[in-house]
């Protein structure tokens, strides 16, 4: 934390995306952040919200481009919403503050507390309560971000008490400094700049079901690549020279992965996807982080400089053709040795007989979290949909998505390898895959225990030591 406030943070965040003119009609939650407003932020009052919503939506198709309204709890909230449905099917990007009372008693629901997520029904394009009064800042820009992406108000709930909080300055921002929303070539030339500048690249790949264009940008530039954690699938082939291996899961070891780049583009993935939580920041603050991706969400919330919104592969053809040729050195030898025979029987055994035995065209459905960090070290996936795992986390997802998959594709070899425990949540799969003669292969290791769980009880045992 720092002596910035939440408030000073909120204002430079609003200056960034020029939001510096706030239409409103406040009441007594908005006291704390209006008393004493910057000089270079203008304030214009308006007598209802109806009025108040109807010039920021006028003052946002003037502009083509966000513009800011400031609500006071369910009263402003509820007297705007016809105003908000007006601004959705004008397709105004609008981002609405909406206060609410103090998060210290929200819990007692006390005299002017909203319940404000779902009272202006369906007409937001974005509604946030930021989980920390540090987060809000964030939210501003992200709503900003959402506002203009969907074309519609965005909404960012924020108690009164948050303003004049510490703000979280060691950490990066949940949301894109730049979003460009690539429909032609030239949008990418901001991010053909920052590679061109780039001595020392790396591109972080996520489910990606076309490789070619990745790995021919990655070629062009000499990047290593990277794949990024608890990925649903792999985005580039795992046997390529310039593969660099999975990310680790931690802010810790992500930031000695991150410290040997200068500039890292993620490929259809997020920046960055972790677990579990750990302090400080994802890398050295000279990093220079874009993103490019379909996906908006995973571009608004991005912890990067830029985000490009386009389809991945077309932009990294795009970039190739721009960007002149630069040879690389190889990253280190990601995958492990494989293990001499000996007792007892490891994973590790099993996956380097796997490896060894698996057709260049196989699935992998992973579903092992013990033994994951291994698998990722001993089978390579080599052709797109060649590994496959349950993104979101949650167990049970391997045997019955392995026998579909095999359904789908029945000239592609399909195995699943699960952990014990994660097999009991649908072993029941087994007799549909027997019945319909799926012809899948179904590897389980008896790891003899809930070893994720131990290994996040002795971690929790030993920061609380």
């Amino acid at each position: 934390m720092s002596d910035v406030t939440v408030r000073e943070a909120f204002f430079d965040a609003l200056r960034e995306r020029g939001l510096t003119t706030l239409f409103s009609n406040p009441g007594s939650t908005e006291v704390p952040l209006l008393v004493g407003l910057p000089d270079d932020l203008e304030f214009v009052l308006g007598l209802h919200e109806a009025a108040v919503v109807g010039m920021a939506t006028g003052y946002a198709l003037g502009r083509g481009d966000a513009a800011l309204a400031v609500l006071h709890t369910t009263a402003g909230l509820g007297n705007a919403a016809a105003a908000l449905a007006t601004a959705r099917f004008n397709r105004a990007p609008l981002v609405v503050l909406v206060g609410q009372q103090d998060r210290r008693h929200l819990a007692f629901e006390p005299f002017l507390t909203g319940r404000l997520r779902t009272l202006a029904g369906d007409y937001p394009v974005w509604v946030d309560e930021p989980a920390r009064p540090q987060d809000v800042p964030a939210a501003i820009v992200r709503a900003a971000h959402e506002a203009v992406t969907h074309r519609g108000p965005a909404l960012v709930i924020v108690p009164m008490d948050d303003w004049l909080q510490p703000a979280d300055v060691e950490r990066e921002r949940a949301a894109p400094g730049e979003v460009v929303r690539a429909t032609g070539t030239a949008e990418v030339d901001t991010l053909a700049g920052l590679l061109a500048q780039a001595e020392r690249p790396a591109l972080v790949t996520g489910s990606l079901a076309e490789w070619a264009a990745v790995v021919v940008l990655a070629e062009r530039i000499g990047a290593h690549v990277w794949q990024e954690s608890f990925s649903g699938q792999a985005g580039f082939p795992q046997d390529h020279r310039l593969f660099a291996g999975h990310l680790p899961a931690d802010r810790t070891r992500l930031r000695d992965v991150l410290d040997r780049y200068d500039v890292v583009v993620c490929v259809g993935a997020a920046a960055f996807k972790q677990y579990p939580y750990a302090d400080g920041r994802y890398a050295a603050p000279g990093l220079r982080v874009a993103v490019v991706t379909d996906d908006p969400a995973d571009a608004h919330r991005a912890a990067a400089e830029l985000a490009v919104l386009a389809p991945p592969a077309a932009v990294c053809r795009e970039l190739a053709s721009r960007l002149p040729q630069r040879d690389g050195d190889p990253p280190e030898q990601w995958f492990a040795d494989p293990l001499e025979p000996g007792e007892p029987l490891y994973a590790g055994h099993l996956l380097d007989g796997l490896q060894a035995r698996l057709p260049r065209n196989a699935v992998v459905v992973e579903e092992t979290p013990s033994s994951r960090p291994e698998l990722h070290r001993r089978l390579q996936a080599v052709e797109p949909l060649g590994f496959l795992s349950a993104a979101m986390g949650g167990l049970g997802f391997a045997l019955p998505a392995a026998t579909g998959l095999r359904m789908a594709l029945p000239d592609r070899p399909v195995v699943a390898v699960v952990g014990d425990g994660s097999a009991l949540y649908t072993i029941q799969t087994l007799w549909s895959a027997a019945e319909y003669g799926v012809g899948a292969l179904f590897v389980i290791l008896q790891n003899g225990g809930y070893a994720v769980m131990d290994r996040l009880a002795e971690r929790h045992e030993a920061g609380s030591g």
